[in-house]
């Protein structure tokens, strides 16, 4: 037993040996985790210029563990819309009724690939603001996804609005599928997964056996942060093009304001609120404390799951926690601002 808990002990020393635990913010932060001041948080990792400076888990969670991602993993399904694009399988402004024949009597088969990932479908789903319908809610309880995805009312015109709904990356995840001729999910494992070395995970598979495209996929944070890494370096993993930099460019540029502030939703005390802004399925927001001022690039899903990138830091983060459908999943933004920054050694890493 004695020699479990020696392997156990020098293990974790080997996977966090670049934290430096007397960092009195650091174990403020733990203390707070710990004592539910910052309740359920369940992972933290911190990369700054390639090197690992913070990896934690709570909650019973491991380094191994599977974690629910939510719709962080939208952001994912655009890395995989971007790379079916770059292989000139879709374009962005293919229309549906190229990929969805049944729609050809339906002002929706104009809706595009665009629109899909701008979240300006148009059709009748809100799952932001609390408006609702609560489109997703409803169709966990059909058996066909996809066909509820098409079958949702044409609400206003396409391009319009931006109206949040997990709908709209149901049905890009479709459209790659049929464009392609594979399954999502080997569609993913070939172009994004296997390049990346991402091997354990879990999909959600409606009864119609689609992957889930718009949440509910399972991963370790550690691999998360291999999607935040990926976007920072433009797209290249080891001198290899994995998704063009061009549509990491353009899926990132984010110019549609939310009216929405993560940072104020979290609460912190003095920060200065600024919109969000939505791309193709990934948020930017500036963020701004005391001395702190900066802008990130996120993936962001129900409950604290975040996969973010700080340019001016050269520092990627991911977050998980089980803060599901309360403001408390906002709680990484204070975190952010309060003990990550302010860790940060300012580096030029070349």
């Amino acid at each position: 037993m004695k020699l479990q808990f020696f392997i156990l002990a020098l293990f974790s020393f080997v996977i966090c040996k670049a934290q430096d635990y007397s960092n009195p913010l650091l174990k403020e932060l733990y203390d707070k985790i710990e004592n539910n001041r910052y309740p359920r948080i369940d992972g933290i990792i911190v990369e700054q210029c390639d090197q690992i400076i913070v990896e934690d888990y709570f909650n019973g969670f491991e380094r191994d563990s599977l974690h629910d991602t939510r719709s962080s993993f939208k952001s994912i399904t655009s890395l995989l819309a971007g790379i079916a694009i770059d292989k000139k399988l879709i374009a962005i402004d293919d229309k549906l009724i190229k990929y969805f024949p049944e729609l050809k009597d339906s002002e929706k088969g104009n809706i595009t690939v665009q629109h899909l990932l701008e979240m300006r479908s148009g059709l009748n789903c809100e799952e932001f603001y609390d408006i609702g319908p609560n489109c997703e809610s409803a169709m966990w309880n059909t058996d066909d996804w996809i066909a509820y995805c098409l079958s949702i009312k044409l609400q206003r015109k396409p391009g319009l609005n931006w109206s949040y709904s997990s709908n709209d990356p149901m049905l890009i995840g479709e459209v790659i599928s049929r464009a392609s001729e594979m399954t999502i999910m080997d569609f993913a494992k070939e172009y994004l997964f296997e390049p990346l070395s991402i091997t354990n995970y879990r999909w959600t598979i409606s009864p119609k056996g689609r992957g889930m495209t718009a949440g509910s996929f399972y991963m370790k944070p550690i691999d998360m942060l291999k999607i935040a890494r990926l976007v920072y370096n433009k797209g290249n993993l080891d001198g290899k093009q994995i998704v063009s930099e061009n549509w990491i460019k353009k899926s990132t540029t984010c110019d549609i304001d939310l009216d929405f502030s993560f940072s104020r939703y979290s609460r912190m005390p003095n920060a200065k609120y600024e919109s969000a802004f939505y791309g193709f399925y990934w948020y930017r927001e500036s963020i701004k404390h005391n001395d702190i001022s900066t802008e990130i690039l996120f993936a962001s899903g129900n409950g604290g799951q975040y996969m973010m990138v700080l340019p001016e830091y050269h520092t990627k983060v991911v977050f998980t926690g089980s803060n599901y459908g309360n403001w408390r999943g906002k709680i990484p933004f204070e975190i952010l601002l309060k003990y990550i920054i302010p860790m940060l050694e300012n580096k030029n890493c070349g």
